[in-house]
């Protein structure tokens, strides 16, 4: 499978002969330059330029083109090389684009000698930038990994070969332009534009629902987000089907500016459609559902805009079904109004012939409405019952046998599981609720009391203890859902008081400390975190990644909050403030557990952090409205089935393949 990699994201190589494979809408120059332990390039010698196309082990294109293809034997390096950067630039002079920011954004394919895909990278957010370090290979206790690095230089060549410690730099990148400028008459020309986006193959259901017209958000209600790839818009940034906007973490350009997490190849592109697996249909049947019916560049994205799809349909069928029982029953008042007015109709038989009929017109209008929808229902239902067991784990409930077979990623997956959405017309037919990965906001599980029935109906102390679970599920399944050691979770529990409920997480040693407890704890930690923030922040701002503390973790990190306000100080509030609206953009997210009611003493200086949070609830609650016709969504969270063993076999395996990969 293809890992479609964001900036900053690695992904282990399984063989060390490869292509890379450049593709970008206007001719460009690809090079390369080799780094010891250190990322310094040594001299000229340990550049693969056009004017120098071989060196040991790498291979580049002699001229500026549109597509080029790099050829790299790692194997054949010499011993003191540990890290192959690949550059591109845009050729100097008159006639071409003085910067990336004019041009359409390039895409970089990391591929075996047969064509095959291993890693894939598009770099976004370029703007003024003239040259770029795209993806690095680099040598990792023995084993070579690929980095999407997407670094860009406003200073063209000179400044990122000065930057990779090269003297002479710009000498150098005097002599790769004039080498270049006798090839531009070779230019590959760019390739064509690509077609727009596809839509989703849906199933024959009847007659289509009329979409509604969007209802207000009810208050205190959570709007949820787009898909990756919607059907008429094209794909937006926004989260999975049927998820609140959660979706993508943006950790900023060489500029400061923020990074699209969309798949910007698929904005471009159409998707290949999914293979014919599907058995034909009987004459004036619809046809049978298969998992993955949707479009897509892989099975885990099929089966994403599948879900999308489904809840798409679930919402507008409703939606239609309610404006048809609304419309009959206004119909049956106003021909009431009109029988009634008329003295002749109040008294007698007349007037009782009248409302009957009026009556029997709304119940026959609403039994076809409801003979449609339950149509309708029934297919997505039987759509349901062949997408769910087809989940991977990432997108499967922990009763799905998948998590029985699992195995620690090498990649991250596109989206990740919080719970399920239904509504009230069919309490059966769940939608899991995806949120994109990396986050984009973080999440506050609330512990209060709601208007719900279920959270009335559960005790105070009851419904802490189930938002604390709620809390360590979510986080397990983030850890197993991460490569090894690329995800980090902290926890303060001021006054240790969900030392139950975290028993799974510490029980397994899967957490980067024991738990914060008391007014030094708490503070250490949020120091630590807030240290982190402005360090990788200044870090991207200034185009100097590389200089970052080697003490510093680079992967993404959760924080669990337990009990909020009960134990933090007026600084400590202020710095989960901080960290709930710059962390995500750098790798840091919240999970709140707290009930909003007793944070009401520090008055409206908390209503920006509540709104930055995804709000989700320990039992159902029908908090969430979706984007077409505003239906109020029965929420509840994914539970661990009583009495399974899954979550800690999870857990052992996660916590074994971090000892098996320290770094």
């Amino acid at each position: 499978m293809t890992a479609e990699l964001v900036r900053g994201q690695n992904h282990t190589l399984p063989q060390t002969r490869l292509e890379i494979r450049v593709s970008a809408g206007c001719p460009v120059v690809a090079g390369a330059t080799l780094g010891d332990e250190h990322g310094t390039v040594r001299g000229t010698e340990w550049v693969a330029h056009p004017g120098s196309p071989r060196l040991p082990g790498l291979e580049v294109s002699r001229q500026a083109a549109a597509d080029h293809r790099l050829a790299v034997d790692l194997d054949a390096l010499p011993g003191a090389v540990h890290r192959v950067t690949v550059l591109l630039a845009l050729p100097t002079g008159a006639g071409h684009p003085a910067r990336f920011g004019a041009v359409a954004a390039p895409f970089v394919a990391v591929t075996g000698l047969d064509g095959t895909e291993i890693a894939t990278f598009t770099l976004i957010g370029l703007d003024t930038e003239s040259a770029v370090a795209a993806l690095e290979l680099y040598r990792r206790q023995g084993a070579w990994k690929v980095r999407a690095v997407g670094q860009g230089y406003a200073a063209g060549l000179a400044g990122m070969l000065a930057d990779q410690g090269l003297d002479r730099a710009a000498e150098l990148a005097a002599s790769i332009q004039d080498a270049v400028a006798s090839g531009l008459a070779r230019s590959v020309a760019p390739p064509p534009p690509r077609a727009p986006d596809g839509e989703r193959v849906r199933h024959p259901a009847g007659p289509a629902p009329s979409p509604a017209d969007p209802a207000p958000p009810r208050p205190g209600s959570e709007p949820l987000g787009g898909p990756t790839t919607a059907p008429a818009t094209g794909a937006t940034t926004g989260t999975a089907p049927g998820a609140a906007t959660a979706g993508n973490a943006a950790p900023g350009t060489a500029g400061g500016g923020p990074i699209d997490y969309a798949h910007p190849r698929r904005q471009t592109s159409a998707p290949p459609p999914p293979p014919p697996t599907a058995p034909s249909a009987a004459p004036g049947q619809p046809a049978p559902p298969v998992a993955g019916d949707a479009t897509g560049w892989s099975m885990d994205e099929r089966l994403y805009n599948q879900i999308w799809g489904m809840f798409e349909d679930l919402a507008r069928a409703v939606a239609a079904y309610r404006s048809a029982v609304d419309f009959a029953e206004s119909r049956m008042e106003q021909e009431l109004d009109r029988a009634l007015s008329d003295p002749r109709h109040r008294m007698g038989g007349a007037g009782d012939l009248a409302r009957e009929r009026a009556r029997d017109k709304c119940q026959d209008l609403t039994a076809r409405a409801r003979e449609v929808l339950d149509r309708d229902l029934s297919q997505l239902a039987a759509e349901s019952a062949v997408v769910e067991p087809a989940l991977p784990a990432p997108y499967a409930g922990w009763d799905n046998p998948v998590w029985h077979g699992y195995r620690v990623p090498m990649e991250l997956p596109m989206a990740l599981r919080l719970g399920d959405l239904h509504l009230p017309e069919r309490t059966d037919l769940r939608i899991p609720l995806l949120v994109r990965l990396p986050l984009e906001r973080g999440v506050w599980i609330d512990s209060g009391r709601t208007a719900s029935e279920a959270a009335a109906a559960t005790g105070g102390d009851r419904l802490r203890r189930l938002a604390m679970d709620t809390a360590v599920t979510l986080a397990a399944r983030l850890l197993a859902v991460y490569p090894a050691n690329e995800f980090s979770v902290h926890v303060i529990d001021p006054a240790g008081a969900a030392a139950g409920a975290l028993a799974p997480l510490t029980d397994a040693g899967v957490l980067a400390a024991p738990p914060a407890s008391g007014a030094g704890g708490v503070s250490a930690v949020l120091a630590h975190l807030t240290r982190r923030v402005d360090l990788v922040q200044m870090a991207v701002r200034a185009g100097a990644a590389d200089s970052l503390p080697p003490d510093l973790d680079t992967g993404e990190h959760l924080l669990i909050v337990n009990d909020f306000p009960h134990g933090f100080d007026d600084r400590a509030v202020t710095q989960l403030r901080y960290l709930a609206d710059e962390g995500p953009a750098v790798g840091v997210h919240l999970l709140m557990v707290a009930d909003r009611e007793d944070a009401r003493d520090y008055g409206p200086v908390l209503d920006p952090l509540w709104r930055s949070l995804l709000r989700v609830t320990p039992v159902a609650d029908d908090h969430l409205v979706d984007p077409w016709v505003g239906h109020a969504w029965t929420y509840e969270p994914c539970r661990v089935p009583e009495g399974s063993r899954v979550l800690e076999q999870v857990l052992a395996l996660v916590a074994a393949a971090r000892r098996a990969d320290p770094r």
